[in-house]
């Protein structure tokens, strides 16, 4: 079943800097949905998604141009959050493409 992309809430803000001055940015993902729905099979539109530092790939990761997929693909409960840091120069504009409910 698919469901309404505000589902999920996506925040994102800078925190710190790596040695050599490289900023930091918290990105976490929140299901947010009002019927307490699980979600499953989230992407985020993500650009040329790229860290300095190292993301577990079962959190978040880049599959194509512009195609990022969440937490394995496996399920985010209504309540649920996930979070992790990434290390770029400017942030990445983040932004739910396609999710799945049950």
């Amino acid at each position: 079943m698919r469901c309404p992309t505000n589902t999920l809430q996506v925040f994102q803000s800078r925190v710190d800097l790596l040695p050599g001055a490289l900023p930091q940015h918290f990105v976490q993902i929140c299901n947010i949905c009002a019927t307490n729905c699980t979600a499953f099979d989230i992407h985020l539109s993500c650009g040329w998604f790229a860290s300095a530092n190292l993301i577990n790939p079962r959190q978040f990761r880049r599959l194509r141009f512009n195609d990022c997929l969440v937490n394995d693909g496996k399920e985010l409960e209504a309540g649920g959050c996930l979070s992790f840091t990434y290390a770029e120069t400017y942030p990445y504009p983040l932004a739910v493409s396609s999710i799945k409910c049950k």
